[in-house]
């Protein structure tokens, strides 16, 4: 059975919402959550953008149950990778084993507040190949000396350590990722229900592990609201992660999304409050081999409707799955 995750969306609530919003979607059974890591929203419309880092911390005293992750964390420009062990194994320790470690190359959206220039893609996947190894090594107790062709760490050590380290996801979306997540992550993460992303990190010795995506929905009694929604605070959804990542602020992404049709965007995303085109919305990732998915709600408004109707109506019905 697939399990069903709730996003604390960072770029759409405050701080305090966010631990409040998660509250409310652990009593109402999901199965784990998982928090974006931004310094930017996607678009001025969203409006937010506060630490991740601080949120998971008041989640983890807030919570009991539901496990935490990040969704995702890059490890190598706005965070030097010693501090990203840092920060996970201090949520691990705070939520008692809950935490899971999500990891991927960035964006420029927000990596280009602590960088000059913008590596190509080849570059960063390399610099987060070396990230994880740092990480791996502080994880495991002891000081640490790297000298590597992107990081230096000199006599790092943690001392706060968790007894089980956090499990380190690494972020897909091709080819390239995919190997690198096979050789070196706990599990897989991806934003598109690609059977090919899954088979290749399977290939990659990802066989076993579990598989995490990511599903924008918008759900509202009236399904022009929904949709109007969707489209002011989403848009910017349907450009891919080759364009997104690429892209490097709100006013780039309004540009590039200047000519997606509130139609376009209700295509892409379950908007309304038929349960049955949620779960329709799933499916694919279910039948790709993803083994956890993990729902948006979009917009910045209260998400107590939201997590209301899923209680009651939404997770009975993806449980069938």
């Amino acid at each position: 059975m697939v399990q069903i995750g709730y996003t604390m969306m960072g770029e759409q609530r405050g701080p305090r919402e966010l631990v409040t919003d998660l509250v409310r979607a652990e009593e109402a059974g999901f199965d784990f959550s998982v928090a974006s890591d931004h310094s930017f929203p996607w678009l001025d419309e969203q409006g937010h953008s506060p630490y991740v880092w601080s949120v998971l911390g008041a989640a983890a005293q807030a919570t009991d149950r539901i496990p935490l992750m990040t969704y995702v964390t890059c490890p190598t420009m706005r965070y030097h990778p010693a501090v990203v062990a840092q920060k996970a194994a201090t949520v691990q320790l705070l939520s008692q084993g809950r935490f899971r470690l999500g990891l991927g190359s960035g964006e420029n959206l927000n990596e280009h507040i602590a960088t000059a220039a913008w590596p190509p893609a080849d570059v960063r996947q390399a610099m987060l190949v070396e990230a994880v190894e740092i990480i791996r090594e502080l994880f495991a107790g002891g000081y640490v000396n790297h000298r590597g062709r992107h990081f230096q760490v000199e006599s790092a050590r943690l001392w706060d350590v968790p007894d089980r380290p956090p499990p380190i996801g690494i972020a897909v979306s091709g080819p390239q990722s995919c190997r690198i997540a096979g050789e070196l992550a706990d599990l897989v993460i991806a934003v598109e229900p690609e059977r090919e992303l899954v088979e290749a990190f399977d290939r990659h010795g990802g066989a076993g592990k579990p598989r995490v995506g990511q599903l924008p929905v918008c759900h509202d009694r009236d399904r022009d609201a929904a949709v109007a929604r969707a489209h002011a605070e989403f848009r910017w959804f349907g450009g891919g992660w080759k364009v997104n990542s690429e892209l490097p602020g709100p006013a780039s992404f309004a540009a590039a999304s200047r000519f997606v049709r509130p139609e376009d965007v209700a295509a892409a995303i379950p908007c309304g409050d038929d349960v049955e085109t949620f779960v329709d919305a799933v499916r694919p990732y279910v039948e790709a081999g993803f083994t956890e998915v993990a729902l948006v709600q979009v917009g910045g408004q209260s998400q107590r409707p939201f997590l209301d109707w899923a209680e009651t109506a939404l997770l009975p019905a993806l449980r069938e799955l």
